[in-house]
């Protein structure tokens, strides 16, 4: 009887070593203990987006078009800091910024002494350009005095223009970007192809009628 239990008792042991060993083989061959992201995953979910689709920003004019300027003011209490936006308040930190939309960047009014690095970029605080400001001041204008780090979400910095464009500026808000207003490739095509064809003289007339209007410029915080 001794000799029965002990046989069995053997080849159980013998089986648990052999189960171990084949485990820690496998293991390894397969790399099973290290979760890993394969290099290509097995098939692709219809309806799923893969990694960094859907991420462009929706177009500026129209977060602009549902803007609250409710939310905008409260999302300036952040640069009340170093801004006022007072008629004719003082400067702080920053300059006050009543009426800076559509203003000449980096000059403003009431002498405050802007950095090289702003005046360089040159035109006037459109719409599109405070947004970019908003965004990263560093980005906007490297080496600019701004130590603000900028807003990350875009509906607070439409809020914020749209506030900011309450208070002594009051520039019409760009139209809203449709879909059907970009063209399709085909489209897209066919009007380079028609531009190509068309002679110097009508062009140099096009460039004699009136120019588009510019977008509104809004100044950043």
């Amino acid at each position: 009887m001794d000799d029965r239990f002990n046989t069995i008792a053997g080849w159980a042991l013998f089986a648990g070593i052999v189960g171990l060993g084949l485990s820690i083989v496998s293991s390894q061959y397969f790399k099973a203990d290290k979760h890993e992201r394969p290099e290509t995953m097995g098939y692709a979910i219809e309806g799923v987006a893969e990694e960094g689709e859907g991420s462009k920003e929706e177009p500026f004019a129209n977060l602009l078009a549902v803007a609250d300027v409710a939310k905008g003011e409260a999302v300036f209490a952040k640069c009340k800091s170093c801004h006022t936006i007072n008629e004719g308040g003082a400067n702080g930190i920053g300059p006050n910024l009543h009426g800076v939309v559509g203003e000449v960047i980096g000059k403003g009014v009431g002498g405050f002494a802007f950095s090289d690095a702003l005046k360089s970029v040159g035109g006037e605080w459109t719409f599109d350009k405070l947004n970019e400001w908003l965004k990263s001041p560093k980005a906007f204008a490297p080496g600019t005095k701004m130590t603000f780090a900028g807003l990350s979400k875009p509906q607070d910095r439409a809020d914020l223009v749209a506030y900011l464009n309450t208070q002594g500026s009051n520039l019409p808000l760009p139209e809203p970007v449709t879909e059907e207003a970009a063209p399709a490739e085909g489209d897209a095509a066919t009007a380079e192809g028609e531009d190509a064809e068309a002679a110097a003289p009508e062009g140099e007339a096009a460039a004699e009628g009136e120019a588009p209007a510019e977008e509104a410029a809004a100044p950043a915080a």
